[in-house]
């Protein structure tokens, strides 16, 4: 089990640093493209992971369950914790979703036919350097644009409640999570 903890860790990780550095780079065209699609591998691979049927690594951890749901324990009852991750799990997916919708394969050199080509240096607002925000026409339209960054937005706040939830009440798990303490053996 600490191998199957020690995964775990090292992917929650991971999928952090991803997630931040795609969030932070939103303006920037292809390296928030390529972050996106790293963030979908590591989606891909958490499902893979899954599929193993390993307790620990199933997808029943987002799953809220409310039994034995009282007031007095609500702030450390695992339905709490669950119901943010499977938020977050939620969000991520139609973020990355709608990202790649969006891009259709351009960043990564597989467009789709219909994908519409990149516009030329020095039109839109993309500017000679090929970087920043592109129009709204090349990054997908309107509907989907909006989608991607209400998913984003909601997915920010909800990873500051599951961290400040860690913090406040599970702060054992928090730093375990965070390569603080050690597993247990």
């Amino acid at each position: 089990m600490p191998s199957i903890l020690k995964f775990l860790r090292a992917y929650h990780a991971v999928l952090a640093i991803l997630v931040v550095l795609a969030y932070a780079t939103g303006e920037t065209g292809r390296i928030h493209a390529w972050l996106g699609y790293g963030v979908a591998g590591a989606i891909v691979l958490r499902l893979v992971a899954a599929a193993t049927g390993l307790r620990h690594l199933g997808l029943s951890r987002f799953y809220p369950i409310f039994d034995g749901l009282k007031l007095g324990n609500a702030m450390t009852h695992p339905a709490i914790s669950r119901t943010l991750l499977a938020a977050i799990a939620a969000c991520l997916i139609g973020v990355t979703a709608s990202g790649i919708a969006m891009d259709r394969g351009r960043a990564i050199g597989v467009a789709t036919i219909n994908a519409p080509a990149p516009p030329e240096a020095g039109g839109g607002e993309r500017g000679s350097s090929g970087s920043g925000r592109r129009r709204d026409a090349d990054r997908g339209g309107g509907v989907l644009d909006e989608l991607h960054e209400w998913f984003a937005n909601l997915l920010v706040l909800l990873v500051g409640a599951h961290v400040a939830y860690l913090l406040l009440f599970k702060r054992p798990l928090a730093r375990f999570m965070l390569f603080i303490d050690k597993p247990r053996s």
